[in-house]
């Protein structure tokens, strides 16, 4: 477990963070310039906060009152940036094993326990220059696991990388973030990737941490479309496979009570999913359509409609005990006499949901994560 409650500013620029993770992976989202490698780089003592508290696993890394400031490589916090940083000349099991070594550092976790974990066997006797960029980080993830940390800040890892490599390190991602055995701090300004990792979301704008939480309850909150971008409006799903029918490839995910069907969705049944499904994606009846090849309807109840002044607005929903949100015009809105209170069915096509990702329900201790995929 981790808390951070600081303030400080580089330059002109101020920050002010309060927010704590727990196991598995907490993230920071925010616009680019929003300040997130700001706070961790003064949470890996890079740069000094003018004041504030920085704690891990209960050890005080930081703490302005008590005169507090252990230098940042007595702090063994494993840091993994946008470009993997290997040296050029040094093998993968080499560049693996550096850290260890500079830093006299001993641990439990074995080089071919983390060679596992990332499936960088076959890399071990290669260089650098010769790795994919995904390879790359993932030598890079390794290196950090390696140095024994308590705390494991990733600095947008994926940023660099084309979808294509992207798809290729997730899974290893998904992964480490049940494996590994430490609490992962994660920086991104890609909702699909922190929606898909994340345990607890800390939404950064302007220099201060506005809005922290679970995952799900911190998407489903539309005030905070500003900071986390309308496009990207999004709430989270959980459910269980409950069938599959191979004739039409698709998956029934029961959601408590109701079903979304899911088009080639690679999970067995039982299996837990976490679905990811966009504001844009979900359109709104007042009556139970018929006859229609969107194959998902959603019985639900308004709870809330945002009161704006350009063409569309925000409406959310509760689906059973969990939040799902749509956007459309304030036309429509009005056109249908939508209003808190008021019973509807959400309508989400198949075809919306055109990547996959299996997830443990939130809150919960993870397991087994091999090959992990992200529903959108």
């Amino acid at each position: 477990m981790f808390k951070v409650d600081l303030k400080g500013h580089v330059g002109s620029f101020r920050v002010e963070a309060a927010f704590q993770g727990t196991s598995g992976v907490t993230s920071l989202f925010g616009q680019s310039g929003a300040g997130k490698s700001t706070i961790t780089n003064m949470i890996a003592g890079i740069l000094r906060p003018d004041s504030g508290r920085i704690t891990v696993n209960g050890e005080v890394l930081f703490d302005s009152e008590r005169g507090i400031d252990v230098p940042a490589r007595a702090r063994r916090v494993g840091q993994v940036f946008q470009d993997a940083r290997l040296f050029p000349h040094l093998s993968v099991r080499s560049n693996l094993t550096f850290a260890r070594w500079a830093g006299r550092r001993h641990d439990t976790r074995s080089l071919e326990e983390v060679v596992d974990l990332l499936g960088i066997g076959h890399l071990l006797d290669r260089k650098p220059g010769g790795l994919s960029g995904g390879e790359r980080q993932r030598v890079a993830i390794g290196r950090a696991l390696l140095s024994a940390p308590r705390l494991l800040l990733m600095d947008e890892p994926l940023a660099s990388l084309d979808q294509g490599r992207k798809a290729d390190i997730l899974p290893y991602l998904d992964r480490l973030r049940s494996e590994a055995g430490i609490p992962i701090l994660y920086v991104s300004h890609a909702m699909e990737e922190v929606a898909r990792l994340s345990q607890t979301l800390v939404i950064v704008s302007e220099g201060k941490t506005i809005a922290s939480g679970p995952v799900a309850e911190i998407l489903s909150r539309v005030d905070l479309g500003r900071a986390t971008g309308r496009h990207e409006a999004s709430a989270l799903l959980e459910g269980v496979v409950s069938r599959i029918d191979p004739e039409w490839g698709l998956s029934s995910v029961d959601i408590g009570g109701q079903v979304v069907q899911v088009p080639g969705l690679d999970a067995p049944l039982g299996e837990a999913i976490r679905l990811r499904i966009l504001a844009r994606d979900v359109a709104v009846a007042t009556s139970e359509p018929k006859d229609l090849s969107i194959r998902n309807a959603l019985a639900g109840t308004i709870t809330s409609i945002t009161d704006e002044s350009g063409p569309y607005t925000e409406i959310l929903c509760r689906v059973g005990d969990q939040a799902l949100r749509a956007r459309v015009t304030r036309a429509s809105a009005s056109g249908l006499g939508l209003a808190p209170g008021k019973s509807v069915f959400l309508l989400i096509k198949s075809v919306a949901i055109a990547r996959r990702q299996r997830a443990p329900a939130l809150g919960a201790e993870l397991t087994d994560a091999t090959g992990q995929q992200t529903l959108v």
